[in-house]
């Protein structure tokens, strides 16, 4: 073969494999109210939920085990949906009535992007728990009018009762008898029924379960032995229920995926499964249940994620990358084939969505340096703030002036503020609470940090770095430790320079403050610098 034949046979073979990938499907399940500690393939120290088809999605897929989205539903929903933090949609907290903040409607939605400006003009559906709007009639089609062909499901929020329920179906209303979670797929699988076969599909399916009220599902989706489904049992034991919840969606799921596997779709469907908060404080798995859903403690926004389809490479690992909910935006766009999606979102807005598809095809390892979350109701109550993390530790920033900041790593629950005696506080400790406030500050345009020191003696903290501020080049020395790699983060996280060696030119970074990450045989150290030319 020539070398022109071969250049033509790799062109062909590219413009291959980039249709192929346009043309798989994209599954996002949701489910309400999840902790990853409720799921075997995610915790082997908690008391976790029969789920056998969510395992064996893990196994042919990827779980990522540091994965945050909002405290409660509605703000979840909204950041996947538009790829942006709350602060930018203005959904905060839960959407109750016609007085709390609802989403734009005119928002370029992901379903706009699959729908309208794509390569590939996608299908697009979404069944089940809504939640971004009050269910007033002037607002019942607004499903189908930010980009989806067909929309069934729960409108509103929690359900009253998991057997008797309203369902909106395109604009219109119906009473449904069905179990919920049954109804969902449903619909789904008559949705897929009748879809246009020739395009492919995205189905965003998001289940009310487990979310309360609890109790006790159709004995044919789960075990309910020694469940009575009494008020008194399910007060006296709501995990219980909980856990049967979790057992018949999973036991849908399964239906779900059998109806993929009898329709050749199973192999070019991408499906993601997510959680939206964390438990409630009822079957919070945690000491301290005031730090549950609702709150910004971790405990309250971490979510179970798992990946699977086609786009993985490397099936059944696990990986601990930074991830925020509203990256899933980027993410599904660029799994629709849809590389160049920024350049259909206007250029006067935000974008906070930033695409793991690299971790997906295993790529790459962190996607990010820090993750961000926030709450906040009017009028405001002692829950609201501001968080944000980085792989270890965890700075919360509460809107009434209470600050906290933890280990996460050594201290999973959460129960050492290190801020309440900062005199014990390593030199490590303060440079990563340096660089999480001066990078929440400089998201969000608001807050101080507080003024703690980390002028340490060289026993402690032999590191040195110079010179600061600094014009061309930056030097990093160390007397007893080798210097393995210095990366150069700006204040909206994003690494724009990195060297496996003790020096950085920074001749082209524009002036301002960065954040120095040094990566040493003995750990790892942030030095705050400023380039000044």
């Amino acid at each position: 073969m020539n070398n022109r034949i071969k250049y033509v046979f790799c062109c062909l073979l590219f413009v291959f494999s980039k249709s192929i990938l346009a043309q798989q499907n994209t599954i996002l399940i949701i489910a309400d109210d999840l902790s990853p500690d409720y799921l075997g393939c995610f915790s082997t120290t908690t008391d976790t939920a029969v789920s056998p088809n969510i395992k064996a999605l893990a196994e042919r897929g990827i779980t990522f085990s540091k994965v945050w989205s909002a405290p409660v539903c509605s703000p979840a929903r909204a950041g996947i949906f538009t790829g942006h933090y709350p602060f930018r949609t203005g959904v905060g907290t839960v959407i109750t009535n016609a007085a709390s903040a609802q989403l734009d409607s005119a928002e370029k939605s992901l379903a706009r992007l699959l729908k309208y400006d794509a390569p590939i003009k996608y299908n697009t559906a979404n069944v089940g728990k809504w939640h971004l709007h009050v269910a007033s009639p002037q607002q019942l089609l607004f499903p189908n009018a930010m980009g989806y062909d067909f929309y069934s499901g729960n409108f509103n929020g929690a359900l009253t009762s998991y057997t008797n329920w309203v369902r909106i179906r395109n604009g219109m209303q119906d009473t449904v008898t069905t179990y919920a979670t049954t109804q969902v797929i449903n619909d789904a699988i008559s949705w897929m029924d009748t879809m246009n076969s020739s395009k492919p599909f995205f189905l965003w399916l998001a289940f009310n379960a487990p979310h309360s009220p609890f109790h006790l599902p159709p004995a044919s989706l789960c075990d309910t032995t020694g469940l009575s489904g009494t008020t008194v049992d399910i007060s006296a034991h709501p995990e219980k229920y909980f856990k049967a919840a979790i057992q018949a969606m999973d036991t849908e799921m399964g239906r779900l995926f059998a109806y993929l596997q009898n329709h050749n779709l199973m192999d070019s469907t991408n499906i993601i499964f997510i959680g939206d908060n964390g438990n409630e404080s009822k079957v919070a798995q945690i000491a301290n249940h005031n730090k549950a859903k609702a709150t910004i403690y971790d405990y309250g926004v971490r979510v179970p994620m798992i990946v699977a389809g086609p786009a993985v490479v490397g099936q059944n690992r696990n990986s601990d990358a930074l991830i925020n909910t509203p990256d899933l935006f980027a993410t599904i766009a660029e799994l629709c084939g849809f590389p160049n999606w920024k350049n259909f979102i206007p250029t006067s807005t935000m974008i906070d969505s930033k695409s793991f598809l690299p971790i997906i095809k295993n790529q790459s390892g962190n996607n990010r340096t820090w993750i961000f979350t926030e709450q906040f109701n009017n009028p405001g109550i002692a829950a609201d703030g501001k968080t944000i993390r980085n792989q270890d530790y965890h700075l919360l920033r509460f809107d009434n002036g209470n600050v906290e900041f933890y280990n996460q790593t050594l201290d999973a629950e959460e129960n050492n503020n290190l801020l309440t005696n900062t005199s014990t506080m390593t030199a490590i400790d303060i440079s990563y609470y340096h660089f999480l406030c001066d990078s929440i500050t400089s998201l969000t345009g608001v807050g101080t940090c507080l003024p703690l020191s980390t002028d340490v003696s060289l026993e402690t903290n032999p590191i040195q770095v110079y010179p600061n501020p600094v014009t061309n080049s930056i030097t990093v020395q160390c007397s007893n430790q080798a210097i393995l790699e210095i990366s150069l983060i700006n204040n909206v996280g994003q690494e724009i320079g990195k060297s496996n060696r003790n020096s950085m030119d920074v001749s082209r970074i524009a002036n301002g403050f960065y954040m120095l990450k040094i990566k040493t045989t003995k750990g790892r150290v942030i030095q705050k610098i400023s380039v000044q030319k």
